[in-house]
């Protein structure tokens, strides 16, 4: 099993088809490229959910749709106080990069807007991102303007399933949000939830495309269906084996960028998850999700320690 970089789409394809018996031997050969291009430390990332439920748009996996009926919690933009507060919350906890994300195809307007503005603003001693949807470029440099580093907007899947995943915009409206973030300074956090229904090839055809788009950190996600849902009892899960086999593609066709685990990992690895940093994850997120609850943060903690992994420290505002 030998690959060259830069990797081929029927490369990359060979990995998600690898045998089990073989899976061992990927795993060594991604954690020396992951080391040798990244190193040791995982970036730690955090949320809040800041504003919850009645979004517009009807991704077939999301909890907060209004086209679908669960119990997700819905309540409007949270003050300022609260959002520095949550902040704060995971900073303490050593989160390094932690964004405010709203519910809705794009950005809060007016005064929910200046908030999250002012809040952005107030923040220290972590990395900043939004994760709000569908942007414009003037929305974007004014949240750069505001501190901002990075903006999170994921693909989702490749543009070949995107219909059957969702209907109220275009996939090419997402491709235009992150190619603005570009244009204005910002860093790119965007990737995919995976699990379905699309087929391998469709999963490398996501991340081929985010390849050519750039993007600074891919966040990988696996669907935990949710009842009420459209996905709700449709889905077979996905084996944990597979997500290794995911995450190492991934770790190979962008080998220096940075490689998250985060919606799905504690009930789809279980207890497969210390073989995730093997696998070339370099990025985790710690805490709650956004309608669920993850591990316990001391949990994780030892699960980045006994995998012989650096928490990455936020650059503070003072160092530059």
């Amino acid at each position: 099993m030998t690959f060259s970089l830069p990797l081929t789409y029927e490369d990359a394809l060979s990995i998600l088809k690898t045998h089990d018996d073989q899976l061992e031997d990927l795993l060594t050969m991604t954690d020396e490229l992951t080391q040798r291009h990244v190193g040791r430390e995982v970036l730690l990332c955090g949320i809040v959910n800041a504003k919850s439920g009645k979004c517009s748009e009807d991704c077939s996996f999301c909890a907060q749709s209004a086209h679908h009926q669960t119990e997700a919690s819905v309540y409007p933009l949270m003050n300022q106080e609260a959002l520095q507060s949550a902040q704060q919350k995971a900073r303490a906890e050593g989160v390094s990069c932690f964004s405010i994300v709203t519910a809705g195809r794009g950005a809060p307007q007016g005064e929910d807007f200046a908030t999250i503005l002012n809040a952005l603003s107030a923040f220290e001693g972590t990395y900043t991102c939004t994760s709000m949807g569908i942007m414009t470029k003037q929305q974007l440099q004014a949240l750069k303007e505001a501190g901002m580093d990075k903006y999170h907007h994921n693909l989702e899947t490749a543009r070949s399933f995107f219909s059957q995943m969702c209907t109220t915009h275009s996939y090419e409206e997402r491709v235009q949000t992150i190619r603005f973030a570009k244009e204005v300074g910002l860093q790119v956090c965007s990737g995919g939830i995976f699990g379905l229904g699309e087929s391998l090839e469709q999963r490398v055809e996501l991340a081929m495309e985010l390849r050519e788009l750039d993007v600074d950190s891919v966040p990988i996600n696996i669907i935990h269906p949710i009842k009420g849902t459209k996905v709700y009892d449709h889905l077979e899960p996905m084996r944990p084996q597979d997500i290794l086999k995911l995450l190492a593609m991934f770790r190979w066709v962008m080998p220096g960028k940075i490689i998250g685990i985060f919606g799905g990992r504690e009930h789809n690895l279980r207890e497969w998850q210390p073989k995730m940093f093997r696998a070339g994850a370099n990025a985790m997120l710690i805490g709650n999700y956004l309608t669920t609850q993850g591990n316990p943060v001391d949990l994780d903690w030892q699960l980045i320690q006994s995998a012989g992994r650096i928490p990455k420290r936020a650059i503070l505002p003072a160092e530059g």
